[in-house]
């Protein structure tokens, strides 16, 4: 009776996300275009993430949506800011096509500066702002952008690397963050200043953008390799397919909350739902254990996302007696370790939903919202044609690790690119079958099971154990 209960609450959830997806496209005018795609979740029309800001501006105007270390910014005001770094950018050489690397911790800034790029046609190319040396380098040479955006923290790290950059001609300082060195503020005084573009007009710039340009690069980690940057281009942003996931996971009423980083997709996704469905959304500079529940009490969040080890390190922390004093009422997990499900939901008095989603998954997504196994992240959804296979291409049994693969939709302009790299886009991409690298194991009743990595795996005894098993 429960599990009956739990489909029949999905399906109502289903029939309200598609309604609200359709009744968006038909303000749009790309209803007819796009409907027929629906249950591939592939979209013709598609948006950029700069469009979905300014339509949810015109709707919500003041209302407010992000909420950063106690500032508050309404749909408008990102917008409006968004609209000054444009401008700023132009005079800056920004243009359609051109690229500029972000290399920001989490602020709004660093949604001013994404959001404003679309605006002007441009691509971004968010960096991972733990890396240095010879790994940032390759990442600021290999994106071929010309303009770098880099907060003032992280300015020595460029020093370092400044005068091997090859296509990088503007360098833009953001000086939010403060306490350097003497030596280094005299060196990053010489450029422009992110400040600057306070003093510019809020308005739109109107810049169209070619459809076949790229949107942005997000690189993936180089676990096994240089880092490879995954491709998306204003013709296939996926902005509208999250408007499904946003609508069937979240509710206009939700705080969300994300101290995931923003050069990452799982807070870019957190952001993006907020848009979706008109809600708040709370982002932190980045995860600290200790503070984490006080956060959630004091901003009345409903709902965060979880990645890697973070439910593991809280459920580390020393038990407290208002453990499950929140309003959290549901969070949005990635890999979340079997054992400890049901002892984190009870603890904190909340529901896992587990989701999955790669970069370089093709844009792919599975959902367990709570309707699927403890451990489990769902069962793909009935249109999504999938896989598990050995290195033969061997379909694996019920049971037994095989590496996650989904149909191409090549065909219908879906298809997968890494940039300037087309062995990798060609290896990932074969024989009509986008190759996820993840290893999964399904059980009778089709619902699929994170092994690990197949790059990170072992044959013991004649199985495939993952590193993330054996640990």
């Amino acid at each position: 009776m429960n599990n009956l209960l739990k489909n029949i609450k999905l399906g109502l959830k289903i029939i309200r996300s598609i309604f609200i997806f359709s009744f968006d496209e038909i303000r749009r005018g790309t209803f007819l275009k796009n409907i027929r795609h629906l249950p591939k979740f592939y979209f013709p029309e598609d948006m950029s993430w700069a469009e979905l800001l300014e339509e949810k501006a015109a709707l919500y105007k003041n209302k407010k949506f992000l909420t950063f270390e106690d500032q508050i910014y309404s749909f408008n005001e990102i917008n409006q800011k968004a609209n000054k770094i444009a401008n700023f950018l132009k005079k800056k050489g920004g243009r359609p096509g051109k690229g500029c690397a972000i290399f920001m911790d989490n602020s709004p800034h660093f949604l001013n500066v994404f959001f404003g790029l679309q605006k002007l046609g441009m691509y971004s190319v968010p960096v991972n702002t733990s890396l240095k040396g010879e790994r940032m380098l390759y990442i600021l040479n290999h994106c071929d952008a010309e303009i770098l955006i880099i907060d003032a923290f992280h300015f020595e790290k460029l020093t370092k690397i400044k005068d091997k950059l090859e296509k990088i001609n503007t360098i833009i300082v953001n000086t939010e963050f403060q306490d350097l060195s003497e030596e280094v503020q005299k060196e990053y005084q010489e450029f422009p200043n992110l400040k600057e573009a306070e003093i510019e007009k809020n308005q739109n710039i109107n810049i169209p953008y070619n459809k076949n340009d790229i949107c942005l690069i997000n690189y993936t980690s180089g676990t096994t390799g240089l880092p490879k940057g995954v491709v998306y281009r204003y013709q296939k942003t996926s902005v509208k397919a999250l408007s499904l996931a946003a609508n069937l996971i979240f509710e206009v009423n939700d705080i969300l909350y994300t101290c995931t980083n923003l050069f990452s997709g799982n807070a870019l996704f957190i952001i993006t739902s907020a848009l979706h469905i008109g809600a708040q959304v709370v982002l932190a500079k980045k995860f600290s254990a200790s503070k984490f529940w006080d956060e959630m009490r004091k901003y009345q969040v409903t709902t965060f996302n979880t990645i890697g080890a973070m439910i593991p390190i809280l459920m580390k922390q020393p038990e407290k007696s208002n453990d499950n004093e929140n309003k959290v009422r549901m969070i949005v997990s990635a890999a979340c370790p079997a054992d400890l499900w049901e002892k984190f939901e009870k603890r904190y008095g909340l529901k896992i939903y587990e989701t999955y989603g790669a970069v370089d998954g093709g844009g792919k997504t599975i959902l367990n919202l709570g309707n699927g196994p403890i451990g489990s992240i769902g069962r793909p959804p009935l249109k999504l044609k999938y896989r598990l296979v050995d290195p033969e291409m061997n379909d694996v049994p019920d049971g037994q690790p095989g590496e996650l693969i989904f149909a191409s939709s090549k065909k219908k302009g879906g298809g997968f690119e890494y940039y300037k790299n087309t062995e990798a886009s060609e290896k990932k991409e074969k024989s009509g079958w986008i190759y996820t690298g993840d290893l999964m194991r399904k059980d009778q009743k089709g619902y699929l099971y994170f092994v690990g990595r197949n790059t990170e795996s072992m044959r013991i005894k004649g199985e495939n154990l993952s590193s993330f098993e054996v640990e």
